[in-house]
Parts: structure tokens; C-alpha cells; sequence
């Protein structure tokens, strides 16, 4: 049994014995909403998060503590949910950390291209010190905590109609990103024209030659079908997307304090637990595409470190100067690469 697992174990055991004790009135079950704009079953990151999240509470706490999934954007937008959640509207939503770069601006060191060398990277980086660093950040700003740190199914790479090999090849190629600063300049400094579109206008962009490709990761690529559009990926791995869950202040307080230590370890460990599924994950998503016919170019490790010292002098270290606080982000990131 890991470390990370034997002290939730410890933290349920802990909450069974509280509610052991009689008591002579009972205060109403507090429920939880989560929201996501993902499906809820199991190709879906943000629902392996909650299910193994209601699992882990179920276990330490009963059911004094319950949480309700709202998949598909039931509960809205993204930005929208950010606000709710901040607000206490909404308790709790799982998402990309690129989201909360909104609230945060201080998170987009996090999209920069290149920044990350893999998951498990990430999750090395998270673990010892950048996940407290921005959790003591946004509970500042909004008063809202990072309870999870968890994973995508697969990095994000670039896929062509054309096949692309190479720095050379991406010369002038309009390529669909996300609307994002760090994203555009990212891909500018790949020599491609970046085109912010909309993800749900990226089929029909490919189809009708509106750009030549986009950047996404297997598993979208896979869901959405938009292999029928491109043939070819080549694998620029260029960004790790943390899966992030947040929970506003109002939310938590709805939960009784002798059983928020229980709370959090829970969710805790089902952002552990998460990162592996997702990893077995990504890979089937590769392997899917694969198979239907995609053809995959691995970038050449000369032109990643090339391309990364070139992300480092360009786009890390202004963010850094940029944003001070974040430079003790980047120098543990820099700490945890491998």
C-alpha cells in the first residue's frame, strides 16, 4: 500500500470512528454538486475522478457527505461555472487548469508550450510544491481550493491533413489552436499560423480547408471523430494539461470540519488513482487511432530540445518575470523533470 493510500485508509478509519459516537441530533446530509463538461462513464477523465472521489468518501465517511455529478455542462459553461463556483452557486467543478487561468492568471505558465516532458512529470511537479503554490494562490484571490490534481488522457499534438515531420515542415501551416495567449504563441514560435476556432467549428474548418490541421489529444481526436478529417499526427507532445478539481469556499463549508480531513485525503487519493486509469487510457486512444488508419511521426528528440530552449528563453522565463510569483513554479517544474 502506498503512502498517499495508507493515510486516506487512516483518514476513513478516523471518520468511521467519529461517526460512531451518539449523537442526539443529526444535521442534514450536505450534497455537493460537481460539474463537468464531460460525458459521465468511462472514457470521460473527469468522471474517473469523481467516481473513484464518491467511492473513497463512501468508505470514510457513510453517507454524511454526498456528491452529485453533472456532466455534459449541465450546469454551464466552463467560464461561466468558474464564476458559480466562486461564488458558491456551484460547489465544485472538475476541468482543465486552463480554465482557471481566468480567476488566476498566474496558471497559464502551465499551457506554455513544452513545459512538461510527460504525466508523470507533471504529476512529480504538483506533488512537490507547485500544486501548494497555486492552491495558497487561489484560495487568496477567491477563496476557492485545488483539492485534486489529476490527469488528461494523453499530451496534445498536432494533427494534418498533409503529413508533418518536422520543424521545417510547419512553416506557415494555419493551423486550429485554442484561444489562448500561451497556445498562439506557442505554436508562432513553431513557425505555424496559429487560428483560434472554436473546438465545436474544428471538423468543419479541416473539411472545407478553413486550416490545415489543429492541436488536440488522442482521445478527443478519437471521440469526436475528427480522424475522418486529418490522417496524420505528429507528435509534438507539447503540452500536459493538468485535471484540476476545484471546490469554492461556500462549498466547503458545508461540510462539517471534523470531516474535512477525511474529505480532502478522499479526494486525494482519487486524483492518484486517476492519473494511472488516464495513463492506460491515452494509450488506447493512440493505439485506436492507429489502428483506423492514422499515421503517427514522433517528433526527433534534437528538435524537442531545440524547441524547448527556445519555449524556456521565449515564453517561461518572461511569464516568470511577468508574473514573480510564479518563478518558484517554474524552478520546481525545472526540479522535477527527469
Amino acid at each position: 500500500m502506498n503512502l498517499t493510500r495508507r493515510r486516506f485508509v487512516q483518514s476513513a478509519a478516523l471518520g468511521a470512528a467519529a461517526l460512531s459516537l451518539p449523537t442526539f441530533s443529526r444535521a442534514a446530509t450536505p450534497v455537493l454538486r460537481l460539474s463537468s463538461t464531460m460525458p459521465s462513464d468511462q472514457n470521460s477523465a473527469h468522471f474517473l475522478f469523481y467516481q473513484r472521489f464518491a467511492e473513497n468518501l463512501q468508505q470514510a465517511l457513510g453517507d454524511k457527505v454526498r456528491i452529485d455529478f453533472f456532466a455534459n455542462g449541465q450546469l454551464g459553461k466552463e467560464a461561466d461555472v468558474v464564476q458559480q463556483v466562486r461564488l458558491g452557486s456551484i460547489d465544485m467543478m472538475v476541468t482543465g487548469s486552463s480554465i482557471w487561468a481566468t480567476a488566476l492568471p498566474e496558471l497559464a505558465l502551465l499551457d506554455l508550450g513544452f513545459l512538461f516532458d510527460s504525466y508523470a512529470h507533471v504529476a512529480k511537479a504538483v506533488d512537490n510544491g507547485v500544486g501548494d503554490i497555486y492552491n495558497k494562490l487561489l484560495q487568496e484571490r477567491t477563496g476557492c481550493s485545488v483539492i485534486g490534481w489529476g490527469s488528461h488522457f494523453s499530451a496534445r499534438s498536432v494533427y494534418t491533413k498533409a503529413p508533418i515531420k518536422d520543424l521545417a515542415a510547419m512553416k506557415n501551416v494555419k493551423l486550429r489552436v485554442l484561444p489562448t495567449q500561451a497556445f498562439i504563441e506557442t505554436f508562432k514560435l513553431l513557425g505555424a499560423i496559429p487560428t483560434p476556432i472554436a473546438f465545436n467549428e474544428v471538423y468543419t474548418a479541416v473539411q472545407t480547408g478553413v486550416v490545415e490541421g489543429f492541436e488536440h489529444d488522442a482521445a478527443s481526436v478519437l471521440a469526436n471523430k475528427l480522424d475522418e478529417v486529418v490522417r496524420n499526427c505528429w507528435q509534438t507532445n507539447h503540452l500536459f494539461s493538468p485535471c484540476i478539481a476545484v471546490i469554492g469556499k461556500r462549498g466547503l463549508a458545508k461540510i462539517p470540519a471534523d470531516l474535512q480531513p477525511a474529505f480532502i485525503a478522499a479526494a486525494r487519493d482519487a486524483s492518484i488513482h486517476q492519473r494511472e486509469t488516464a495513463k492506460v487510457k491515452g494509450v488506447e486512444a493512440v493505439a485506436a487511432l492507429a489502428k483506423s488508419g492514422m499515421t503517427f511521426f514522433p517528433m526527433a528528440d534534437s528538435e524537442r530540445d531545440a524547441t524547448r530552449q527556445l519555449m524556456r528563453e521565449k515564453l517561461w522565463v518572461p511569464f516568470t518575470q511577468s508574473n514573480p510569483v510564479t518563478a518558484p513554479v517554474l524552478a520546481a517544474i525545472e526540479a522535477s523533470r527527469s
